[in-house]
């Protein structure tokens, strides 16, 4: 796909692309699939507190006398936010003793533990070694946590948990039918991340369609700037703009029939259409030289730098690169730009939804006390904390009255009201962890933002994982109800 833009009446543009590879029949069709498992339901497990009277002040009945076992990812929102709310159940429940840690290594840490049947109370199961939450769910080894869900909220005892959530929030923990295993804590504003001092600089607004973005990357790119920096070690990023504008030009059943892995989904004309306005960016040098070897935390400072414009990422960056984003950077977060007024949907679709999906095991000893951990974290006190302490929404609806919202976070509630009921929520990240990070991201968007991979060879390989996916029978399949 061409950069220069095309007249209706002169030639084939970009959406007349779409339409002819429409006619050839590379779309969607229905079927799903799923993929490998990373844990087993082994060991004899541990026995269990017994439970707690339940009480206007206890509902979920938690043993007071037994011990909390909380985990956290230290990841871009640190652990101060959860340090606080332990306090607050260490004050409720005095007598019980709270061991709580945090660590990148999720996985390699927890994962034997989850083998031999002792996992802790309470997880946030995030970060790159994030468990695949799929596989958890399909091998039975979450708890239920609609307890918690129809306990009454810790604020007013007249209103259920769940009625304090913001929306979407609930379906996201469930999989297939009622019972709820996750609960996303943050509340995350996917899209493409930029200093509005930078853009002024430019003389430029922040461009809508393709052809506008890859005529501002040419003008940064005189001035010595590139137009993109990402995570080259993690290209899973890459989709927190891409699958956005993905749903943007073909609409939302093109983002579902992907989740549900249904044959040739990712050979839709929106997808390949997408993939080759990315790739350009690698092609006329557009993408920041050295970008596939940079870590999330090189890529970001890079761009605080002022190296690149855009960087697709999530709400948490204010917090993470808080150390390096100048104090007059100006820092925004956009809607992916689209194709051409002709999309699917409108300039200002964006990815939102829950992050930091924290989870109780089925062997948990203390379940109710992983629970109550996190009825206390849903308070609107706890909420307020995280959010003036990491500068995130988090999954309670409210909790930002009386706090002065930072550049990154007042322009992420922009965004969200600017989008309306345009909020896409791809669900791979969640259902197939493993296919999204390791295989889509990595062997497939990395190696063509690298340039070893052509889109139609990255659409070819892509699906290919898809399918194989589809194909084992060894593993759990989801589906959009």
């Amino acid at each position: 796909m061409g950069s220069t833009a095309h007249h209706r009446a002169e030639g084939v543009g970009r959406r007349d692309l779409i339409k002819r590879s429409a006619a050839l029949g590379l779309v969607a069709t229905p079927g799903m699939g799923l993929l490998s498992a990373c844990a087993s339901s082994g060991g004899d497990g541990q026995d269990k507190a017994e439970q707690g009277k339940k009480t206007a002040k206890n509902p979920l009945g938690v043993n007071d006398t037994a011990g909390l076992e909380f985990v956290l990812f230290d990841g871009g929102f640190g652990k101060e936010y959860a340090e606080d709310a332990v306090k607050i159940y260490e004050h409720d429940f005095p007598k019980a003793k709270v061991k709580f840690a945090a660590t990148q290594k999720i996985q390699s840490t927890l994962q034997p533990r989850f083998n031999q049947g002792t996992p802790p109370d309470l997880i946030d199961n995030s970060g790159a070694e994030q468990m695949d939450m799929g596989v958890l769910v399909g091998k039975n080894q979450l708890a239920d946590l609609t307890a918690l869900l129809d306990a009454p909220s810790y604020d007013d005892p007249g209103k259920k948990v769940r009625d304090t959530l913001r929306p979407g929030i609930v379906e996201m923990g469930q999989f297939d039918g009622d019972p709820v295993w996750i609960l996303y804590y943050a509340y995350t504003v996917y899209g493409v991340w930029y200093s509005q001092k930078a853009l002024d600089s430019l003389d430029a607004a922040y461009p809508e369609t393709w052809d506008d973005m890859l005529a501002l990357c040419a003008k940064a790119k005189k001035k010595g700037i590139a137009g993109w920096t990402y995570a080259g070690k993690y290209p899973y990023y890459i989709p927190f703009s891409l699958y956005p504008m993905i749903g943007k030009v073909g609409g939302r059943e093109v983002l579902d029939a992907i989740d549900n892995l249904e044959p040739n989904a990712w050979k839709h004309p929106a997808v390949k259409a997408c993939f080759e306005a990315y790739y350009e960016l690698y092609k006329k040098g557009y993408v920041l030289q050295g970008t596939p070897g940079l870590d999330h935390i090189q890529s970001q400072t890079a761009w605080a730098k002022g190296k690149a414009l855009f960087l697709p990422n999530g709400s948490w960056v204010e917090n993470e690169s808080a150390n390096v984003i100048p104090s007059d950077f100006g820092l925004a977060v956009s809607a992916p730009s689209g194709l051409d007024a002709s999309d699917k949907l409108p300039f200002g679709t964006i990815w939102a939804s829950g992050g930091e999906p924290f989870i109780v095991p089925a062997k948990a000893r203390n379940a109710e006390g992983g629970m109550e951990q996190l009825r206390i974290m849903l308070s609107e006190a706890s909420s307020k904390n995280f959010t003036a302490k990491v500068k995130s929404l988090t999954a309670f609806n409210g909790g930002t009255s009386g706090i002065t919202l930072t550049p990154g976070l007042k322009s992420g509630v922009a965004a969200l009201e600017k989008a309306g009921s345009n909020v896409v929520n791809p669900r791979l990240q969640d259902w197939y962890v493993q296919l999204q990070k390791e295989k889509i991201g990595v062997s497939g968007l990395g190696e063509m933002m690298a340039g070893r991979l052509t889109p139609a060879e990255a659409v070819k390989k892509i699906q290919a994982f898809a399918d194989e996916a589809a194909k084992d029978s060894s593993i759990k399949h989801y589906k959009h109800q």
